[in-house]
């Protein structure tokens, strides 16, 4: 039942006895939705490239759906109230992933591979333990308001997984990138996947306390406001940090996904242009710097300005060139509109990084334009309903930290798929829930299972005043 205040531009709805819509059954069907696709894209895989339904078809579906089955469970229980578009959209990018990553292992080429590179097994393994996660969070994340006490705390573990890679005998050199570490029995691992979070969870705490004096500006210069000079100092820690993850770890995509999202939450908080303008020149002068001394990040900013060349040294045997651009570019080209169909696709040249960093080009050449224009409006529907569920939080640390977790999502979507289409130089990071990764599918389970429970505290009825026998019902405002 519904009604409107006295006032005629607010609109609120009217919840009687029954309570406030817990949207769970609408979840429950975008479920069925996003675990049949993925199933039928698994049936096409099979169909064309052995002309027969895969043997593992049933186990497949049933695995998805045991495992959305527990997630929609555990937000049916712990999280009623949650936004129920969230889940679903995690689940059906998981299962694509998931097919494209067992249709590359299909390939002739990867098989001729070590059989480390059979990777559809361990990927579904680090879901079904993504899920495991997904769920702790919801069920021990009781208030998202309870991670502010734990603000420097957090700095510090943000750190500490930042130094980790860098730690002789831990730290693991990959194709020149030091973002990794060595777990014996566990394979390598990514700790910035998991520091984003952190961090997140930090910068929303500090913001939340300093953004009245961080807002303050002493003069007006061209349009924008200066900050003081002394409320510059945080903005120059988190930009000096990013440009040593640069510099020790050559890793482009990591000190862009933490800087920006810093600087996000920051004109969030303030509400100050001159943040975001400082924010990209600050970017710009430590990437530029930095990509001219490095011989890591200059080999990279030289195979994004000049594939072609990169392509042509690789092919001729020259040590630190690398082809996989060049063969993107050229999967999205075979692709054209429309695709050349599941398991059709030859993206599989680009070899050891097919089911990783270019993961993308995969869905390119065999979906086309118009799979990834659908893929992307996948992500994007997540970055929306991460940005409203900030919008409707009725607390500013909430608010912080869902637009936090939400840019650090959209940037890394942004890096990951710009460096393979040649917007931006590559950045090594994955794209999150489909590409193979053990750490970035835990630590994107992990941050949808926050954004979750911060939207069923804002979309959660408010209680109804006590002591007052005659307010039978409670005006709430319901986000969409």
């Amino acid at each position: 039942m519904s009604s409107t205040t006295n006032s005629p531009t607010h609109h609120t709805s009217t919840i009687g006895a029954i309570g406030a819509p817990s949207r769970r059954n609408t979840e429950l069907a975008l479920l069925v939705f996003a675990v049949v696709i993925p199933v039928f894209a698994y049936a096409n895989v099979g169909l064309a490239i052995d002309d027969k339904v895969p043997t593992g078809l049933l186990s497949y579906g049933f695995g998805l759906a045991l495992l959305a089955g527990v997630a929609h469970l555990a937000v049916r229980k712990f999280a009623p109230y949650a936004d129920p578009l969230l889940l679903p959209l995690a689940t059906l990018l998981n299962g694509l992933g998931l097919v494209c990553i067992w249709r590359l292992d299909q390939s002739k080429l990867l098989q001729s591979l070590p059989a480390y590179f059979t990777a559809a097994p361990r990927q579904l393994l680090y879901t079904a333990l993504g899920i495991a996660l997904f769920v702790a969070v919801l069920v021990f994340l009781k208030d998202h308001r309870v991670l502010q006490r734990y603000t420097y705390i957090s700095m510090f573990s943000a750190l500490v997984l930042l130094i980790l890679p860098l730690v002789p005998g831990l730290g693991a050199n990959i194709y020149g990138a030091k973002i990794w570490i060595n777990i014996p029995g566990l394979g390598s691992l990514q700790p910035g996947e998991f520091a984003k979070i952190v961090l997140a969870i930090f910068f929303a705490g500090y913001l939340m306390v300093k953004r009245d004096a961080l807002a303050l500006a002493s003069r007006r210069f061209m349009g924008l406001y200066l900050p003081r000079g002394r409320d510059l100092g945080p903005i120059l820690v988190v930009w000096a940090i990013s440009i040593l993850i640069l510099v020790f770890e050559t890793d482009l995509g990591t000190s862009l996904l933490f800087f920006g999202m810093f600087v996000i939450m920051l004109y969030v908080a303030t509400e100050r242009t001159s943040w975001i303008v400082f924010g990209l020149l600050m970017s710009a002068v430590g990437a530029v710097g930095v990509a001219s001394i490095e011989p890591h990040v200059k080999s990279r900013v030289q195979s994004w300005l000049d594939p072609m060349h990169e392509y042509v040294l690789s092919r001729q045997g020259r040590a630190g060139h690398s082809e996989q651009a060049m063969q993107a570019l050229w999967a999205f080209g075979s692709g054209g509109t429309m695709g050349t169909g599941w398991g059709q696709g030859h993206s599989d040249l680009i070899r050891f990084a097919a089911n990783s960093d270019f993961i993308l080009a995969t869905f390119g050449e065999e979906l086309g334009l118009a799979g990834v224009m659908a893929i992307l409006l996948i992500y994007g529907l997540i970055v929306e309903r991460g940005v409203r569920t900030a919008l409707a939080a009725r607390d500013p640390f909430g608010k912080l930290l869902a637009v936090g977790l939400s840019g650090a999502f959209a940037l890394q979507v942004f890096v990951v798929a710009g460096g393979v289409m040649g917007l931006i130089p590559l950045t090594g990071m994955t794209m999150p829930f489909v590409a193979y990764g053990g750490s970035s599918v835990l630590a994107n389970w992990a941050l949808i299972g926050i954004l979750i429970r911060i939207s069923d505290t804002a979309r959660r009825p408010a209680p109804t005043p006590a002591g007052n026998p005659d307010a039978e019902m409670t005006q709430v405002v319901r986000p969409s």
